[in-house]
């Protein structure tokens, strides 16, 4: 295992009187870890470093990061299960990278609790853009928290075996009386498709508003989180708008009292 740590240089995430921002990059490739740290440094982040799944997770035990940049094929074991212990420890945004475009390695990362992934080779312009904005979300939903506003009460609709249910003050979802566990990402995107039910939100809309960030390049993650989605909600909530984009579509014709 090597890890590694530098503190952020004045401005970026730690400007304004506020504490930098931790990332923990792990990855087993020197060259590709060390290129991520230094970018991240860069701006303006405070970045540790692991080589392996075992000090991948002990260093995130450790510093607690407000982001994990994931390798997926790591020495002692995978990213998979790094990824299954950090959110079983304190739930994180990660961004996962993969050697491979396989949609099956992606579903099931999502599926661990990743927020994103990347597939190498990649962009450190899109990598930093996909960070920023995984932190910017937790942080908003952190603000949101206590704070009394109209947007946060329950959304109900129909479905075919009874009720949904969307808690956004508490982020829990409930199906027919079922509490159904998604990552904050899949919980997000599916406030944003629910909010406008039968309108469709084109894949570029679903960036803009769910992963804050505008890059045509990133459309397939939505089509992955929406297959994640599916998976643990039903096949029946998403319409997909071929070309376009997707529409939430409960049961009936009316949200639910």
């Amino acid at each position: 295992m090597s890890t590694g740590t530098t503190s952020a240089p004045r401005g970026g995430a730690g400007q304004n009187g506020q504490p930098p921002r931790t990332a923990v990059v792990v990855e087993d490739e020197p060259t590709i870890a060390d290129a991520v740290a230094r970018r991240l440094r860069a701006e303006g982040y405070t970045v540790e470093t692991a080589g392996d799944g075992p000090g991948g997770v002990e260093l995130c035990e450790r510093v607690s990061p407000d982001v994990v940049v994931l390798d997926v094929m790591l020495p002692g074991f995978d990213g998979l299960e790094v990824c299954r212990r950090v959110q079983a420890s304190r739930p994180v945004p990660v961004l996962m990278l993969t050697a491979r475009d396989d949609e099956t390695d992606k579903l099931v990362g999502l599926g661990v609790g990743a927020d994103d992934y990347m597939t190498k080779p990649f962009s450190m312009r899109e990598l930093v853009a996909r960070v920023n904005g995984l932190v910017r979300r937790v942080e908003r939903a952190r603000a949101l928290v206590g704070a009394p506003q109209p947007s946060t009460e329950a959304l109900r609709f129909p479905v075919s075996d009874g009720e949904l249910e969307i808690d956004r003050a508490q982020r829990r979802v409930r199906r027919a009386g079922a509490e159904v566990h998604l990552t904050p990402t899949e919980f997000d995107l599916l406030v944003c498709l629910a909010e406008s039910p039968r309108t469709v939100l084109t894949r570029e809309k679903l960036l803009e508003e769910v992963w804050d960030w505008v890059d045509a390049s990133g459309t397939r993650t939505v089509d992955s989180h929406v297959k994640a989605l599916r998976r643990k909600l039903g096949a029946d909530l998403v319409r997909t708008v071929h070309g376009v984009g997707y529409a939430f579509e409960p049961a009936g014709g009316q949200e639910a009292p």
